[in-house]
């Protein structure tokens, strides 16, 4: 669920990538609410590939945005999406 000051998250993960657990507290550290699905579960990949084109984890959603490959990479553009300014 999305907090009341930003846009919704949703974010696609799999159990054992370090760069998911590293986003996930990322998230949680500046309190932003975010819904998590598990790549893992075949629909789930599915349903994520038809969405955004993409096969990889992690892939996060900030409205209609998506930003995709390691959490380094997609911190910056997060960070703005997010309204962040003080995480880039």
């Amino acid at each position: 669920m999305a907090s009341a000051s930003h846009q919704q998250v949703i974010i696609y993960t799999t159990p054992t990538c370090p760069d998911d657990w590293v986003l996930k507290a990322w998230l949680k550290r500046e309190e932003i609410e975010f819904e998590e699905y598990d790549l893992s579960d075949r629909k789930i990949m599915a349903k994520a590939k038809a969405c955004t084109g993409l096969r990889v984890a992690p892939i996060t959603l900030v409205g209609e945005k998506v930003f995709y490959g390691t959490f380094p990479s997609q911190k910056p553009g997060l960070a703005v999406a997010l309204g962040l300014s003080h995480a880039a």
